[in-house]
């Protein structure tokens, strides 16, 4: 990972995936809160591979949590290692949150963002959709990645790359981009939005 360095005008988020959907969405939901963060400087999102620490698919809140806030993380860690500097770390997490209802296993999907300055950080969360059980069952019985069952689901590939499960079980109404779009903005808002988080900020994490 090559250093990162930054001009006087320029505010640089790092973000811990290189895939192209989490990239166009911490890149869309800059553009929305970028004059109120800094009026006075451009946002560059710059991606960056590291480790989530947790399962091929995380199959909990707490679990999402944790992968996102680890790979933000290891960003901020590897990052400071090589003697670059960012002003803010994202970590990005999709996964499946299990509820029960009513005496019935009901299975979401869920995209979760963590972002912090090195000092403090907040999540955010997209929402939920719920999975057929079919697919659920693929995935928490048979132990098969998110990725390749979705496919198999669909009778195609790739789809994680593009429209993501989201895409699909939505029928496209939400992508996988959108959904972690919305949860970088929520994650972001106690940056942005200070007057409303500050007693929080001072109190710390």
């Amino acid at each position: 990972m090559a250093p990162i360095f930054i001009s006087m005008n320029e505010w640089r988020i790092a973000v811990g995936s290189t895939r192209h959907p989490k990239l166009n969405a911490v890149r869309e939901a800059a553009k929305s809160f970028a004059e109120i963060l800094n009026p006075q400087a451009a946002l560059d999102v710059q991606g960056y591979e590291v480790e989530s620490g947790v399962g091929h698919t995380p199959a909990s809140r707490e679990e999402l949590m944790r992968g996102a806030r680890q790979r933000a993380e290891a960003l901020a860690q590897s990052i400071a290692a090589k003697g670059g500097h960012a002003h803010f770390f994202v970590g990005l997490e999709g996964g499946l949150d299990v509820a029960q209802e009513n005496g019935r296993r009901r299975v979401f999907l869920e995209s979760w963002a963590y972002v912090t300055d090195g000092s403090r950080g907040h999540f955010g969360c997209s929402g939920s959709i719920e999975l057929p059980e079919a697919l659920a069952e693929e995935v928490l019985g048979c132990g098969t990645e998110l990725s390749v069952a979705i496919d198999q689901f669909a009778g195609t590939k790739g789809i994680r790359d593009g429209q993501g499960a989201w895409g699909v079980l939505s029928g496209n109404l939400i992508s996988r981009q959108e959904s972690f779009r919305l949860a970088v903005v929520a994650a972001f808002a106690p940056f942005y939005n200070v007057e409303v988080y500050r007693p929080a900020a001072s109190a710390g994490n």
